[in-house]
Parts: C-alpha cells; sequence; structure tokens
C-alpha cells in the first residue's frame, strides 16, 4: 500500500478540523500499525478539547476509487450513526475530509481509544490474557451485539443504505473464490448452490459489522470500549455477526487453531445465551449461519493465502492451504445438508 505525505496530510488535517474546534491545530502524525485496507495514523491535537489531545486518522489507500471496503466517509457515517447509542460503543467521529478521490484521498478523524486489541483465540499462545479478563470481554462483546442488533438502520439515519441479502452474502465470498488457485476452493460451486437453496427466511435487517469479534474492538480490562473496523458493514440479517462472533470459541474449532488450546473464552452456548438474554434478534435457523461463516472464512483465507503466494511462493503454505480450506467448504456443506 502507498503512503503519502504527512505534512500534506496535517495540513489537510487542520483545515478539517476548524469545523470541529477552530483554532485547533493537528501535527506529530505517526503510523498506526495494523491497517490493511486503509492507512492509520495517529496525531496530536493543540488547542482543541482537552478530551481528544490524541485523534486516530483513517485514510483511504491514494490512487484506488474510495469504495467499497476503502469507503473511509461511508464507515463515518456508520460510526456517527452508533455514537451515543445504548449499549453500543464505537470510536467518536469528530472531523471528515472528502479529499479529490482518486488524486487526493479522503480520510475521516475519530477520537483515540484507550486500549487493546487481540483475538483470544488465536492468541491464545502467543498472547494469552487471565480468564477472567478474556470472558468479561467476550460477555461485553455478546450484550454489545444485541444492542447494536436492537437498532434499526432507517431509525438511526441509514435507511438509505443498501440492505446486503443473504443470497448477496454467499454471492460475495463466491466472487472471492472465483479469483483463487483451483487447490484452495475445491468444492465451492456445490457449496454455494446448496447454501443458496437452503437460505432461512430472513431476519429484519439490523446494522451487520460484518466481522464481529474481539480482534476488531478496543477493551480495557474486562470491558470492551470500542467497536472498531467498519469497513464492511451492511444493513442485513443480524445473525451473520453472531455466527461468526461464535466462530472464535473453542468449541467452533476454527482450523488456524490448535484442537488443545486453552484460550479463556466462554463457550458458545454462554456467549449465545448472553446474546439472547440482552435483547438479540432471532437465532433460529443458525446451523444456516455457522454453514455460511464457514464459507466465509475460506473465502477471506483463501484471498488472503493467493496474496501471500504472490509475495512469496511456498509449496508447503499452498499444500497446507489446499487441505485447510476445502476442509471448511465441506465443512459447511455438512452442516446445511444435516
Amino acid at each position: 500500500m502507498a503512503d503519502i505525505d504527512l505534512d500534506d496530510l496535517a495540513e489537510r488535517a487542520t483545515s478539517a478540523a476548524q469545523a470541529w474546534t477552530p483554532g485547533c491545530t493537528v501535527r506529530d502524525i505517526v503510523t498506526l500499525e495494523g491497517g490493511t485496507v486503509s492507512l492509520v495514523y495517529t496525531a496530536s491535537v493543540v488547542d482543541g478539547p482537552p478530551e481528544h489531545e490524541r485523534v486516530v486518522l483513517k485514510v483511504a489507500p491514494p490512487g484506488l476509487p474510495p469504495v467499497r471496503n476503502r469507503d473511509v466517509l461511508r464507515q463515518a457515517r456508520c460510526m456517527s450513526a452508533l455514537m451515543d447509542r445504548p449499549g453500543v460503543r464505537v470510536p467518536p467521529v469528530l472531523f471528515t475530509d472528502a479529499g479529490e478521490p482518486d488524486d487526493i484521498p479522503p480520510f475521516v478523524a475519530t477520537g483515540f481509544v484507550r486500549g487493546e486489541c487481540v483475538e483470544p483465540l488465536l492468541n491464545a499462545a502467543t498472547h494469552r490474557r487471565p480468564d477472567d479478563i478474556v470472558r468479561g470481554r467476550a460477555f461485553s462483546a455478546a450484550r454489545m451485539l444485541a444492542a447494536l442488533h436492537q437498532l434499526a438502520p432507517a431509525d438511526i439515519g441509514l435507511g438509505d443504505e443498501p440492505q446486503t441479502t443473504l443470497i448477496d452474502e454467499v454471492d460475495r465470498w463466491t466472487r472471492t473464490l472465483d479469483t483463487v488457485p483451483d487447490q484452495l476452493r475445491t468444492g465451492y460451486l456445490e457449496c454455494a448452490d446448496l447454501l443458496r437453496a437452503t437460505v432461512p427466511e430472513p431476519a429484519p435487517a439490523s446494522v451487520v459489522h460484518g466481522d464481529y469479534r474481539l480482534g476488531n474492538m478496543l477493551s480495557d480490562g474486562t470491558d470492551v470500549q470500542a467497536i472498531i473496523d467498519w469497513e464492511i458493514w451492511s444493513p442485513s440479517d443480524p445473525r451473520i455477526d453472531l455466527s461468526w462472533f461464535l466462530f472464535f470459541t473453542e468449541e467452533a474449532k476454527h482450523p488456524v487453531v490448535d484442537p488443545d488450546v486453552s484460550s479463556g473464552m466462554p463457550s458458545d452456548r454462554e456467549l449465545l445465551e448472553v446474546y439472547e438474554h440482552s435483547g438479540g434478534s432471532t437465532t433460529a435457523d443458525l446451523e444456516w449461519f455457522h454453514a455460511l461463516t464457514r464459507y466465509k472464512e475460506a473465502a477471506a483465507m483463501a484471498l488472503i493465502t493467493k496474496h501471500r503466494l504472490r509475495k512469496e511462493p511456498s509449496a508447503e503454505r499452498l499444500d497446507a492451504m489446499s487441505v485447510m480450506l476445502p476442509g471448511l467448504i465441506a465443512d459447511a456443506r455438512r452442516r446445511v445438508e444435516a
């Protein structure tokens, strides 16, 4: 991903910030590691509100149309709609700049939220957190997901956003698998056809994050402070988020995790009970969504593998993924057939 001129970004941010806090200055911009789709930085604010001495600048990649998961202004619109909603925490949106796509990329500035971003299941071997911390965060996330799913898009100013149907969701990940090596996608077309043929009755649309898990949240102690990374949000069936969230438990047998791992995560049943008790949306036909989740994960991992193999060809990696990813697709198919 191409970098940008940070001095120019500081000037643009200072200009845009005047609508937020007249007279303030944005400076000392440094890269914040972790951005994969957009460029993410932190910056200092001089003569601004004392609670916002630091901000986060999320910038669309230069030279590319700021659409789909690169559309940072659409992400800002969603977060703005969710700010101060009961039970939901997102970084506060402070100011934005539309730029001049594709030459001058747009950006959004949010408040800096303190916390760590750790996926307990995927990081248990290298970054194991105490059980009480992990369980507290997971239950906090389950309650927050229920609160998020109680918000109808039309009621919070997002009613004009196009809704993603369940068929759209299947087609999206099928298009992704269309682009990867054959070894990584064995059986995907048959699985997609089966998912389409058995699609359940949709639930009323909610705001769906699209990658809802602790690894996309900032947490402090046992509490989730903010949900981040809204690149693929859409109004859609809330069970898409729920099944994805439950995929990061030990019972789900995530393919990249040692089957004997101890992460401290609550069981999927415990999390589901907290979600339902907190007023979460319908959970009928959840097994179909568990199948969709595995199909989606196979597609996402296949795409990542394709890009990594382009940068660093590895027969060993290709062989490993050629077993793991078709296995996920086969698991998805078994779940639908059952």
